[in-house]
């Protein structure tokens, strides 16, 4: 199957964001040189655990520094956006990056209230979801009233991160979907993507195609792995507490830490839910997702306090799924 990479440019507790989005750019280096198939970068805004809200800006730097490794965004908020100047971006990219650049796109109005006010969606506008995703295809085909700039001849492939409601967007409207968090744990996995196959509308050619996206981590073993995702885990636990997504910790002051019983039983969820193990452990984990899912792709969403360890982990997972 095709293994990618998904980097959120997490920040790390006492460091410069910019520090996060060198790191992001160094990543993608690394991971073409291990050999992965993509290297896809996410938009949040305003999150003080994330250093991106700009996926173009930030794909122009990776795609810079990278010549072969196929690049895009896991996604762009389509809500937060104008379809043609979301097409406008991307085909630039395309066009200093041919043939090598994907658009991703989800349809998340903001983390919190305040965020989705500076973001001007926090009234209801009604769901144009749908009509907005034939919109930006019209414009990136070159089909719309109006023709995106520049021309390159060559579309920009979406795919949509899809819940239940969005596989069924998906399917009529013939795009690939990335499925991941709470969907995946969902016990009526197979007979959604079974629908969703079923259902599927071929749009110029296109086929059916799942990618789930998943936190993996890779490790000697199955303990240290283990450790390397509680830095994640104990971030998400702590946003569920105060509703803000704080930077990475290290693990020593995560241990030093006061471990309320509610944080205790959110971060062990969060860990027993994140595909992290020693190289058979983790094998193991994904071939029984893709028994579930019937997925093409892996798109590995890791992240972890040490850079190095995080480097490690990608070159490992690349040589568990060759």
């Amino acid at each position: 199957m095709k293994v990618s990479l998904l980097d959120r440019s997490r920040t790390r507790d006492g460091v410069p964001d910019a520090e996060a989005l060198a790191a992001t750019v160094a990543r993608a280096v690394h991971a073409e040189q291990a050999g992965f198939d993509r290297f896809w970068v996410a938009e949040h805004h305003a999150v003080p655990g994330i250093a991106s809200g700009s996926p173009a800006v930030l794909l122009a730097a990776i795609g810079a520094r990278t010549d072969t490794i196929r690049i895009g965004s896991g996604g762009v908020m389509l809500p937060l956006h104008q379809p043609l100047v979301v097409a406008e971006q991307f085909l630039v990219l395309d066009a200093l990056h041919p043939g090598r650049v994907d658009l991703g796109l989800g349809r998340s109005l903001g983390f919190t209230p305040p965020v989705r006010r500076a973001l001007r969606r926090d009234h209801e506008d009604g769901d144009t979801f749908e009509d907005d995703l034939l919109e930006l295809r019209g414009h990136l085909e070159g089909t719309a009233e109006v023709t995106a700039r520049p021309a390159t001849g060559r579309p920009v492939p979406m795919h949509l991160l899809a819940t239940g409601r969005g596989l069924q967007v998906a399917a009529r409207l013939g795009l690939p979907v990335v499925v991941g968090g709470p969907v995946l744990d969902a016990a009526d996995l197979p007979a959604a993507l079974a629908t969703y196959r079923r259902e599927f509308r071929p749009h110029r050619g296109s086929e059916p195609r799942v990618t789930v996206s998943l936190d993996v981590l890779v490790a000697d073993d199955d303990r240290t792995a283990r450790e390397l995702a509680l830095p994640e885990a104990w971030a998400m636990a702590r946003s569920r507490r105060t509703g803000e997504f704080p930077p990475l910790e290290s693990i020593a002051a995560i241990r030093d830490a006061s471990w309320p019983s509610q944080v205790r039983r959110r971060v062990e969820e969060t860990l027993d839910r994140t595909v992290a193990g020693d190289p058979a452990t983790v094998r193991r984990r994904i071939e029984e997702l893709v028994a579930r899912s019937g997925a093409e792709e892996l798109l590995a969403s890791s992240s972890t306090t040490d850079r190095d360890a995080l480097l490690v982990s990608d070159r490992m997972l690349r040589e568990v799924l060759r």
